[in-house]
């Protein structure tokens, strides 16, 4: 099944946003710069501290109390990673986010683990009495530790609802709720990092800067997570306007307000949307804007994969919206040039046909789905190739013989100059896994491979 044109045209550009222009590699490099520096800030801290160490006591309390720093100033990086600065989220985009998020928060887990098992043991070999005995002496005689063991239990449980297996059982909102419960855990466990930790006690230098990395952070959170969605809320008085079917358990949802230009919601970002009525108040969800903003209306298409996505089928007109946005990286900013390869699976086009419709030059669109009947958007996908010039291919499993393998020779058999083009990927985890190896073993470099998890 395909689509194709000849007849080359400009599209509009999108929005200035936030971010633009900011090399990527810089921010990356600057943050990682920043992480290491502060971990080594600690490192010395800890030397400072430490006098002569004497036995197998001496080396695994020394070695608990610096599992202890470095597990306390991962869990303010590991927050400050969701908290959602635009400029942050912008250049180095929400899916590379929530890589160094679940990444830092698997070391988290194991450090905060190492340093209650280390610092136990040391104790008890110490005290020579059994580390269940000296585990319960200092949970219930030591500062803070009652909120800290609240802590880590909280910490061990997102844990294990975070592993693949688990995840994969779970709704969006279950995990997404279980996860703020960690915010409570780093609250409670701060207590004790101050009133127990060695390295802290009387260096009032320590214990300022420790306050300032946690009272940033916290700004952080607040502001971009409550006040500002707040605002941009009472600004724009979202409201629903209108809902239609798409397809088999897709729907559209249209949503107007007041000055909705000044949102500057760019092609390919996504915002996230707390629908305010009964059973979907308590969650914001988030949705790509799937048609360009054109200041008088916002659209989202959305698939029927959860509780919260499925009510959206039974909105009303004048239902109240709040959200929060826009966010993403997956703009046109991220494109080298002008010829562009756009792949698409499944309700994943949403972003991709806002891009499609105002990429400047010769794109390319490759879209799969499993029936024609699910190919979302597809009569304004034909449309604008045929308006733009633009070449289309649409791919179904069934019928079999409408099949596009995602492979290397067939991306090559149907865009040659494949390994000159930036190359925008966004679907199913599975697809966009086989995208990204069939792309770099077509010779893209991967800084021209852009992408946006399906799954956030």
């Amino acid at each position: 099944m395909s689509t194709e044109a000849v007849r080359p045209v400009r599209a509009p550009s999108g929005h200035r946003g936030v971010g633009r222009g900011v090399p990527e590699g810089l921010v990356v490099w600057s943050a990682r710069f920043a992480a290491l520096g502060g971990a080594a800030g600690l490192l010395g801290l800890w030397w400072a501290d430490t006098s002569s160490v004497v036995g197998l006591s001496g080396w695994l309390t020394g070695a608990g109390r610096l599992t202890g720093l470095l597990a306390g100033y991962l869990c303010a990086l590991v927050v400050l990673l969701m908290s959602r600065v635009p400029w942050l989220d912008a250049t180095v985009g929400p899916d590379r986010l929530a890589r160094w998020h679940a990444w830092l928060g698997r070391w988290t887990i194991t450090l905060i683990t190492a340093h209650a098992v280390l610092i136990i043991e040391g104790y008890a070999l110490t005290g020579r009495v059994s580390p269940l005995s000296e585990a319960g002496q200092v949970v219930l005689h030591y500062p803070d530790m009652l909120k800290a063991l609240a802590a880590l239990v909280i910490f061990l449980v997102t844990a294990v609802v975070s592993a693949r297996a688990a995840r994969t059982r779970l709704s969006h909102e279950t995990w997404y709720y279980l996860h703020l419960a960690t915010y409570a855990a780093v609250f409670l466990a701060f207590g004790h990092q101050l009133s127990t930790g060695a390295d802290f006690a009387g260096d009032f230098a320590a214990q300022a800067c420790w306050y300032a990395l946690y009272g940033v952070v916290a700004g952080l959170v607040c502001w971009f997570r409550v006040v500002e969605p707040v605002r941009l809320s009472r600004r724009h008085r979202l409201r629903v306007a209108g809902v239609r079917a798409e397809g088999p358990g897709v729907v559209s949802v249209l949503i107007t307000g007041r000055r909705l230009e000044e949102l500057h919601v760019r092609p390919g970002q996504f915002m996230r949307w707390r629908f305010l009525v009964p059973g979907m108040w308590w969650t914001a969800s988030p949705y790509s804007l799937s048609a360009p903003a054109d200041g008088s209306v916002l659209r989202i298409t959305v698939k029927a994969a959860g509780n919260h996505s499925a009510r959206l089928t039974r909105l009303r007109p004048g239902t109240r919206v709040w959200a929060e946005g826009p966010y993403g990286a997956l703009t046109g900013d991220r494109a080298r040039g002008t010829r562009t390869l756009l792949l698409a699976g499944g309700v994943g086009i949403t972003p991709l046909r806002t891009l499609f419709e105002t990429l400047p030059g010769d794109p390319v669109l490759v879209y799969w789905a499993r029936r024609p009947e699910d190919l979302v958007l597809r009569g304004e996908l034909e449309a604008l190739a045929a308006e733009r010039g633009a070449r289309l291919h649409l791919s179904v499993s069934e019928p079999a013989a409408y099949r596009i393998p995602l492979d290397t020779r067939t991306l090559q058999a149907l865009v040659p100059d494949v390994a000159r083009r930036d190359c925008y990927v966004c679907g199913p985890p599975g697809m966009t896994e086989a995208a990204h190896a069939a792309l770099r073993a077509a010779g893209v470099p991967a800084r021209r491979i852009h992408s946006e998890s399906f799954s956030l």
